[in-house]
């Protein structure tokens, strides 16, 4: 549940290996100053905060973690319920929900939970992602602009209002880093991909501001000298009211930090043909989530530009990471005045370009030819994550996958009288257990349902026994296409069975899978039905039809094409007796 891929890796460890991923690190940890710094200040806190997250995540989520080449840190899907998080609680808050998601990320490691994520539905997960692109374009477009906003609200309609009222701020030469930044970060990989774009970006402007003297916002003119060493260790106060009302974001924040985590993970797994532990690289998200926030740090999780970056660099193992994180704490001890004379345009610049690359805008329109329940979740999702608030649109887009899901379900499940249409029937050749082949005396009606048999189908179970004819003294329930079944059908079984009681009507189930077989003998329903009265095939049914009707079995001729079958004894889980299922 918990092995440190590290401990793993070390074994016949070589100096060939290390120097790789010396040089992996050091690449990594260049490329994580800017994007630490950015998404900071994208969140509404300073770039000292995301540069300590950047170092000590780093390193933890990489020592402790599960992938062999995870790269750790601050990224751009926090940016949004981070701001709004440290508008409405401050800092104080911030603290108090990063550590609450730590501690949900390692309860849902120690539970087994790292496989579940990927339950998610995926229009769930590209709405959210897209609708935190447009947030983050959003939130880039007063420093890419140069507009002198003081107050730059949350709301994303807000931030708008705000940007055309202070339009005739614009700063030409803001717009014109922030403009060549971009192309730059875009167009440089045709020269080298080994050296980011982003890293050019920052050298080119910064030099130029420097030395000309530009007049554009800088990291040091808005937030001050960044600090060389991490912050002392301070705890949050804490009452039970803020605890309350911050429940939902951390479980927002959570939720974020394991997709984005195991996805990150699993396209690693892809690229170095190696299998991550989910379970365990959730718990060291939670362990650098609740460290973190002590030093000043924000929520962490695995990044997978930087990750990808990793291994493109030659990293296989943890101790890149580790590189990664001692690199970039060098370069914040030893150039951390160079680091506060980059222009606030250059960060915007390569946000604008993060939000593009995370928008999915052709998987978005590719997801727009899916089923419409899907349409309809992706647009709930996204819709909610730009209007409103992003942990309600992860709730409600869950919600909304489920009842659809269910409802699609519920649509499979088809359940019918088939003695009253037999005439009518023309069955498969390939069928010899079809209905219409075998001999139904008088007084017996067969039922056959098809589908899972849960709660959202049930009530189609209580509209069919409407039908049934009371005059009957016989009624098989046929579920052999049956392959699940829930409490609410057991308990809609049992009281068709109840009914049947008071009108003397024998109750037989036919064609029970393993499931169903478990579920009824849990609940008791197996010993209310009679075990004489379920049988795993129609054949075996009928028959016991035949003699509750005083009728004679049915001949050797009719089941000559059970000879060759050989049925499993079933027992049951709870008092292992056997089950009258045998070879005929």
């Amino acid at each position: 549940m918990f092995r440190p891929k590290l401990l793993t890796t070390l074994k016949g460890y070589t100096p060939a290996q290390f120097f790789s991923d010396l040089i992996a690190g050091i690449i990594v940890g260049v490329v994580a100053l800017p994007l630490a710094i950015a998404f900071a200040i994208a969140s509404g806190v300073t770039p000292q905060q995301g540069l300590v997250t950047a170092i000590l995540a780093g390193f933890l989520i990489s020592a402790l973690g599960g992938s062999r080449v995870q790269i750790g840190g601050p990224t751009g899907a926090f940016v949004v319920i981070l701001y709004d998080i440290v508008q409405q609680y401050g800092m104080n808050g911030l603290m108090i929900a990063t550590f609450m998601a730590g501690c949900i990320l390692i309860v849902m490691g120690f539970a087994r939970l790292g496989k579940v994520i990927k339950f998610i539905p995926y229009p769930v997960t590209v709405g959210f992602t897209s609708g935190i692109a447009v947030l983050i374009f959003s939130s880039q477009l007063k420093d890419f602009f140069g507009l002198h906003i003081h107050n730059f609200p949350a709301e994303f309609l807000g931030k708008w209002v705000e940007i055309y009222k202070h339009m005739d701020t614009f700063n030409p030469l803001s717009f014109l880093i922030a403009l060549v930044c971009v192309l730059i970060i875009v167009y440089w990989p045709k020269i080298s991909k080994r050296i980011p774009g982003s890293l050019i970006a920052i050298l080119i402007s910064t030099i130029v501001v420097s030395l000309l003297k530009l007049p554009v916002e800088t990291i040091g003119s808005n937030y001050g000298e960044i600090s060389g060493f991490l912050t002392i260790p301070t705890f949050p106060s804490v009452d039970w009211q803020t605890i309350q009302n911050l429940v939902r974001p951390a479980i927002a924040i959570a939720l974020l930090a394991s997709i984005e985590a195991l996805l990150s993970a699993v396209v690693a797994d892809g690229m170095i043909g190696s299998k991550h532990r989910s379970n365990t690289e959730l718990i060291a998200q939670g362990i650098a989530n609740i460290i973190c926030p002590i030093f000043g740090g924000i929520p962490a999780t695995g990044a997978i530009a930087r990750t990808a970056i990793n291994i493109k660099n030659g990293g296989r193992t943890p101790v890149a990471g580790i590189v990664h994180a001692v690199t970039l704490f060098l370069i914040v001890l030893f150039f951390k005045h160079w680091a506060s004379m980059i222009p606030m345009a250059c960060l915007a610049a390569i946000l604008v370009v993060v939000s593009y690359n995370m928008s999915e805008w052709r998987t978005f329109r590719a997801l727009l030819r899916s089923p419409r329940s899907d349409v309809l979740v992706l647009f709930t999702t996204f819709g909610l994550t730009v209007l409103v608030d992003l942990t309600v649109a992860i709730e409600v887009g869950m919600i909304a996958a489920a009842f659809l899901f269910m409802r699609r379900m519920a649509q499979l499940t088809n359940v019918k009288s088939i003695t009253q249409d037999m005439q009518n029937r023309v069955s498969k050749k390939d069928d010899p257990m079809a209905i219409d082949k075998k001999i139904v005396p008088e007084g017996v009606e067969v039922f056959e349902v098809s589908g899972p048999l849960f709660f959202g189908a049930a009530y189609k179970f209580e509209e069919a026994m409407a039908d049934f004819h009371e005059k009957q003294k016989v009624l098989i329930i046929r579920i052999r296409n049956v392959s699940t079944i829930d409490s609410t059908a057991l308990h809609v079984l049992e009281q068709v069975h109840k009914n049947c009681q008071k009108k003397n009507i024998a109750f037989i189930v036919s064609g029970v899978h393993t499931q169903p077989l478990a579920a009824m003998e849990e609940s008791g329903l197996m010993d209310k039905i009679g075990r004489e009265n379920l049988h795993p095939d129609i054949d075996l049914a009928l028959n016991r039809a035949h003699e509750i009707l005083g009728l004679d079995p049915l001949t050797k001729s009719t089941l000559i094409h059970l000879n060759s079958i050989d049925f499993k004894v079933l027992t049951s889980r709870a008092s292992h007796e056997e089950l009258p299922f045998k070879k005929i």
